[in-house]
């Protein structure tokens, strides 16, 4: 008897994605700009919140954008991991 599993998030959604990098004027804008190609669609400064760090080598920056799949979530996380100013992304 097998149970079908229930997917863990229901699409379409608003999912906020959390990338890190450098503390460096312009990161947010990269980081704004680099979802704007991913997903094809503007992302507002309004969907961007930054968290420097306690010494301010480093920024949290968190992205709200709109998904419509999971193979979208899946493919920007991806294309994350090939940034080389991105340290870090949850």
């Amino acid at each position: 008897m097998t149970e079908e599993k229930k997917a863990l998030i229901e699409y379409p959604t608003v999912y906020t994605f959390k990338v890190m990098g450098r503390q460096e004027h312009g990161f947010a804008e990269f980081v704004r700009q680099l979802f704007k190609r991913f997903t094809g669609a503007e992302v507002s400064r309004d969907s961007i919140h930054e968290q420097p760090s306690k010494r301010g080598t480093y920024v949290s920056v968190s992205v709200s954008v709109y998904l419509l799949s999971e193979e979208q979530r899946r493919s920007i996380y991806s294309q994350l991991h090939k940034e080389k100013r991105v340290l870090y992304y949850l």
